[in-house]
């Protein structure tokens, strides 16, 4: 089975590649807010003014992502969700 891998910390993610990989989701979603990066920075839900800016925030520092993330035929997982890639992957 062909797979693309990618390293974020040596090659970032930009605002658009994070768009793309979003498509009709919320960066809430992939925003990891309980990281010692956002916590430094105080970071919260509270101070966060649009979803452009946590894109923003993201591609500025890849620690902010949670991962994996996993495409699965334009799916997209979040996070270590075994369960629901093994369903994904069955139905290849």
């Amino acid at each position: 089975m062909p797979f693309e891998e990618r390293e974020i910390f040596p090659q970032p993610l930009s605002a658009q590649e994070i768009r793309a990989i979003l498509g009709q989701r919320s960066p809430l979603e992939i925003f990891s807010w309980n990281s010692p990066s956002a916590k430094a920075a105080g970071i919260t839900r509270e101070t966060v003014q649009t979803q452009e800016e946590l894109i923003r925030l993201m591609a500025g520092e890849p620690r902010l992502i949670r991962r994996p993330l996993i495409q699965v035929d334009g799916e997209l997982v979040i996070g270590a969700d075994l369960r629901r890639l093994q369903e994904l992957l069955q139905r290849r």
